[in-house]
């Protein structure tokens, strides 16, 4: 099978659609099949001069928001005779913008099933839009109604947000396929990598948050939280694994809240570092409330961590309340209060690490991979009938 991937952001950005692309990817091509990305380059003076095999960029420019972030040019004078040469069967798109639009008029053109990823809730965002926000969230909603109608079928990480799509309007078929983890890369890992990368003390406790430091991941509530964890523990540090816009604002609270010896702001780390990091963790926290899956849940919890999470979305479809970790009501006292009690209780703690490493083994990524492929492969045989 020949599988064309669309999306608007692709390495080297990191992120959950990054991660999960790769990840998918890495399975369709261990099983055979032939994978094509078609993506952003770097912006202007970082971009790529070497040719990848398998990988098609697109001409990007620095996102002014966030300079990190590609915005990709959607246009390609090549793209149509690319296509046509590659004999794709399927076209699967990670965004309704830019290269997924793109995506799916090629998909139109040459009759190939289209798939598309709801990643992100995008109407959550809109924070970014500097006015008119109430009509920016109603917009982006329409927008993402109308593409996925548009489409043979929409997947989704999680069941929580396949119910959202169906009150939003949307009627094309939808399943839920969450991104799989390769739980190989969780062994062998470093349990003090963090401690001796970070000058942490051997005593001390470790709160662990991965993701990008922006508003939609509710950092300052994290942050807060925490300060009512360090009032009783005083021998707990935060781990901020990540960049982003919030970053300034984030290390200006923990000043003002004098925290700021307490909380670590690694910046991006390489992917084999974030595993490490994973591994020389106690907790994982996660206030975030826009997840449409939280993969990194999932890695956390192939790590053995037990988790704090707001109760959200995709969020609640990755944790077993009371099992491997906690749901939280959007209370700094709950969150704050679930963190104390898996520190206060060894015994509750190490039932939380077990359970968590035990229930990863239900996101192992070929498994997901395979799921994914038998939709491509009904789509097909569909497309065969209909054309028959």
């Amino acid at each position: 099978m020949k599988i064309g991937i669309f999306t608007d952001s692709y390495r080297p950005y990191t992120s959950g659609v990054v991660r999960s692309i790769e990840t998918f990817s890495h399975e369709y091509t261990r099983k055979g099949h032939q994978v094509y990305i078609f993506g952003p380059d770097a912006p202007f003076s970082q971009a790529r001069s070497k040719r990848e095999e398998g990988i098609y960029r697109f001409l990007s420019i620095p996102a002014p928001t966030f300079s990190d972030y590609a915005i990709p040019i959607p246009v390609s004078p090549q793209l149509r005779s690319t296509i046509k040469k590659l004999k794709l069967d399927i076209i699967h798109v990670q965004s309704p913008f830019l290269l997924g639009r793109l995506g799916a008029r090629m998909a139109k053109k040459f009759k190939i099933p289209l798939v598309f990823t709801f990643h992100t809730l995008y109407d959550q965002y809109v924070h970014y839009v500097p006015i008119a926000r109430t009509t920016s969230r109603k917009v982006v909603q329409y927008i993402s109604r109308d593409f996925c109608n548009r489409c043979n079928l929409v997947i989704t990480p999680s069941s929580p947000i396949k119910s959202y799509l169906g009150r939003m309007g949307v009627n094309t078929p939808i399943q839920v396929v969450p991104t799989g983890l390769n739980l190989d890369e969780f062994k062998d890992t470093n349990p003090r990598w963090l401690h001796q990368n970070f000058s942490l003390q051997e005593n001390e406790r470790i709160l662990l948050f991965v993701g990008r430091l922006g508003k939609e991941k509710n950092l300052v509530f994290l942050l807060k939280s925490l300060k009512k964890v360090m009032e009783k523990h005083q021998n707990t540090r935060l781990v901020l694994i990540g960049s982003g816009p919030q970053e300034a604002q984030l290390r200006k609270l923990c000043r003002d809240m004098n925290i700021k010896d307490r909380v670590v702001f690694t910046g991006l780390l390489s992917r084999d570092q974030i595993v490490h990091a994973y591994a020389s963790a106690d907790i994982f926290t996660f206030p975030s409330v826009t997840e449409t899956q939280g993969l990194v849940i999932g890695e956390a919890k192939a790590s053995g961590l037990p988790i704090v999470a707001i109760n959200a979305f995709g969020t609640s479809d990755m944790i077993k309340h009371g099992e491997d970790g906690y749901l939280c009501k959007p209370s700094q006292d709950e969150f704050s209060s679930r963190i104390i009690t898996l520190l206060d209780n060894p015994e509750l703690y190490q039932e939380m690490h077990h359970k968590a490493l035990e229930n990863s083994i239900y996101l192992s990524s070929s498994y997901c991979a395979d799921k994914m492929i038998n939709q491509y492969q009904k789509l097909i045989a569909r497309k065969n009938i209909d054309s028959a």
